[in-house]
């Protein structure tokens, strides 16, 4: 199977991708597109984004042997690609460096970003913080409310928060508002979008700095196993983490890459959150892509118990990736990743992400059916702090 690792001209996977903005944007897209790629192999720009990376998230990560969780399940061996380790908890950090840095570089010092989970949140404000730019976070009221710890933490940081009333006051609607906001404010403002969606060139910008994960986990599973693994499962929400981790394995054909996406509370719209095995396509936030949307072509409302899943679209990469055959995409419920982060928080110490906890359910699901000798990845894309008084609340539902 051939892939094109570059991105074609004008932005596009296949189909997928392209840029439907106003006509205000695109002279802001093009000249983001003309500094991205002007930078991203400049040495100099790569040291000092190298020595963010080591010095203050903390990369490299560990590639981690869960052992007793292996053992629990039976079949094959589960590896975690341990993000959560990071400087903030999650993933985030590696993109908001990167792209902190290309504003900083561009002469932006005003750096608007949206957050659902939080954690694009927490790392937009950590990484204006160390690079002295200022940050300001939209954020949906229910997620705030869902996510008050985070809310908090950026604040702490030195972020001002715009709570977002309109629509479903989720990341949707706090990705609406900080589009009209750089529409009126482009000359002097970055947007740092948060995951692989939106107009190009985002979905190459967050992917290119995301791959750092892929490209550690491929030398690290080699070190260890003296092989590739057998699968790479990571969960999907816009898809950051995802393409980040399939990315510099895309070209092995050996390596099965599964996408999981939140399946919500049921198959009915409204109920779930996953636009590439149960969305259509149409355009949403700029790129052509799948999204949920009714029989009218209006966008759906969506339902995960993990805020930062909680979305109706999906990065474009993720839409060709599934087109070609070259990833799987499937759905957990919200009762399967609940469980899945109590089985690691019990059997390994780790308490995951509820984001992540979808990945690894598919994960322990799929260990049951392969032989010992099978290697499976998940790539742990955050920490659990965040989620605490949401599962709470949900065993107290189980249990009552």
């Amino acid at each position: 199977m051939e892939y094109r690792y570059e991105v074609p001209r004008g932005g596009r996977f296949g189909r997928f991708g392209g840029r439907y903005v106003p006509e205000t944007l695109m002279e802001a897209l093009r000249k983001l597109e003309e500094n991205y790629l002007r930078y991203k192999d400049d040495p100099g720009f790569r040291s000092e984004l190298d020595g963010l990376l080591r010095d203050y998230a903390g990369r490299p990560t560990p590639l981690y042997y869960a052992e007793n969780l292996s053992r629990r399940i039976g079949g094959a061996k589960i590896y975690l690609k341990r993000e959560d380790l990071l400087h903030g908890g999650a993933h985030k950090v590696n993109n908001t460096l990167g792209q902190g840095l290309l504003a900083k570089k561009m002469g932006k010092r005003r750096v608007i970003a949206e957050t659902g989970a939080g954690q694009h949140g927490v790392a937009t404000a950590m990484a204006c913080a160390a690079l002295g730019l200022r940050a300001e976070i939209y954020m949906g009221e229910v997620d705030m409310e869902r996510q008050r710890i985070n809310v908090f933490r950026m604040k702490l940081l030195g972020a001002e928060v715009h709570p977002v009333s309109s629509g479903s006051k989720t990341l949707k609607d706090a990705i609406n508002e900080a589009l009209r906001d750089w529409v009126t404010n482009v000359e002097d403002t970055y947007y740092l979008l948060g995951s692989c969606v939106g107009p190009h060139p985002y979905p190459m910008i967050v992917r290119d700095f995301q791959s750092v994960i892929g490209r550690e986990t491929r030398e690290q599973i080699l070190g260890a196993e003296g092989r590739l693994p057998d699968y790479i499962v990571a969960c999907v929400g816009g898809g950051s983490n995802a393409i980040g981790i399939f990315h510099p394995f895309i070209g092995d054909e050996d390596v099965k890459l599964i996408g999981v996406e939140a399946g919500g509370e049921g198959p009915e719209l409204g109920k779930h959150s996953a636009s590439l095995t149960r969305g259509m396509e149409g355009i949403l936030h700029g790129a052509y892509t799948y999204l949920l949307q009714d029989e009218d072509g209006q966008i759906a409302p969506t339902h995960s118990v993990a805020a930062g899943l909680d979305y109706p679209a999906v990065g474009p990469e993720h839409a060709y990736l599934k087109d070609i055959g070259r990833a799987m995409y499937l759905a957990v419920s919200d009762e399967e990743a609940v469980k899945a982060f109590l089985t690691l928080s019990k059997t390994e110490g780790i308490i995951p992400a509820l984001e992540s906890a979808h990945a690894l359910a598919y994960a322990m699901r799929l260990a049951e059916k392969c032989s010992k000798d099978s290697i499976i990845i998940v790539n742990l894309s955050g920490r659990g702090d965040k989620d605490l008084e949401t599962v709470l609340r949900r065993i107290g539902e189980w249990t009552s």
